[in-house]
């Protein structure tokens, strides 16, 4: 097999590639994908992603729409490296001889490597939301304050300019929560990512090797790119619809900001029941559609990385005896 010829840092490096090209490439669906799951019922700003997209654009600039990203290009790389790593050394050693794997041997290394990013998810998505959703707090108390002034207003009170609450960094962010809660604090929501990232990767290695092997030229030689590529997408789009009920709740967990009147919980079930109680079924594939547009390229383009072996050529130019 070939994957046995890869060494460790080579995997790291074409992992750590991949996840700084895909994100840069899909940050802002991420952000409206983020904001469309946190809006509740009685407080929706938004209908839709591109609806989401211009109303940021105008309230806090072009850059409003990678508020986040810095801590996302920052542990995309361990975050990606870890997980196909972790699948290819769980595949490695459920093999026997080279052998095929069973279904059920790729579901379980896919367990695996869902399991074993978590380490890094976790904070980096606690950190991310914060981050991103406070735009959509921040836009909702600026409309509330305008309607209170015309209330105001028409009781001929004088108006009050409300201050600008200021943005939070994910520095001050990260501060805050070691500071009050502990390591605790940034793995707010564990749970709640083990139970999307596990069957997410649970569904996806699987298909994928078996999506790709369809287009290999022959036993035993590499499918061409633009194969893995299309592979990575449509896996990537299946396991993300299929876990974004897990993600809404994980996303409305690790929210530490409400908006007015929306609801906070205690847990993920107590999550899961206020949300199927007050907004109904269909609000557990709140931003479905955005999360495909996000994983199904930021997949596509880690297997194209993974596969051509970028880093493999970097490593082989480094290590290239000088004449």
């Amino acid at each position: 097999m070939a994957d046995k010829q890869i060494s460790l840092p080579a995997k790291l490096i074409n992992g750590g590639i991949a996840g700084l090209i895909g994100v840069t490439c899909v940050f802002p669906i991420d952000l409206a994908k983020t904001r469309l799951q946190n809006q509740q019922n009685g407080q929706r700003m938004y209908t839709s992603m591109s609806d989401c997209l211009i109303k940021t654009i105008r309230s806090e600039g072009y850059f409003g729409m990678y508020r986040g990203a810095a801590v996302n290009l920052t542990l995309v790389t361990p975050e990606k490296a870890i997980k196909l790593a972790a699948n290819d050394f769980f595949r490695y050693h459920l093999s026997k001889d080279g052998q095929k794997l069973t279904l059920f041997k790729e579901m379980l290394a896919g367990c695996g490597a869902g399991t074993c990013q978590v380490i890094v998810t976790t904070p980096m998505e606690m950190l991310k939301i914060q981050l991103q959703d406070a735009g959509r707090i921040a836009a909702q108390k600026k409309i509330l304050a305008a309607q209170a002034q015309l209330s105001a207003q028409g009781r001929a009170q004088p108006l009050v300019e409300a201050p600008a609450a200021p943005r939070p960094t994910a520095t001050q962010l990260t501060r805050d929560l070691l500071r009050s809660r502990g390591i605790a604090g940034l793995y707010k929501g564990l749970g709640a990512t083990l139970l999307r990232d596990v069957p997410f990767s649970i569904v996806y290695f699987p298909l994928f090797a078996n999506l790709n092997q369809l287009g290999q030229p022959a036993s035993g030689e590499k499918s061409p790119f633009y194969v893995s590529f299309l592979a990575g997408c449509v896996a990537g789009c299946a396991a993300a619809v299929a876990v974004n009920p897990c993600d809404v709740v994980k996303t409305r967990l690790q929210s530490l900001q409400r908006g007015v009147n929306e609801d906070t919980y205690s847990g993920f079930l107590d999550c899961a029941r206020k949300i199927l109680r007050h907004e109904g079924p269909s609000a557990f594939l709140k931003g479905a559609y955005c999360r495909a547009l996000v994983i199904a390229p930021l997949f596509g383009i880690a297997q194209v990385v993974y596969f051509l072996g970028i880093a493999e050529t970097l490593l082989g130019l480094l290590q290239r005896p000088q004449p």
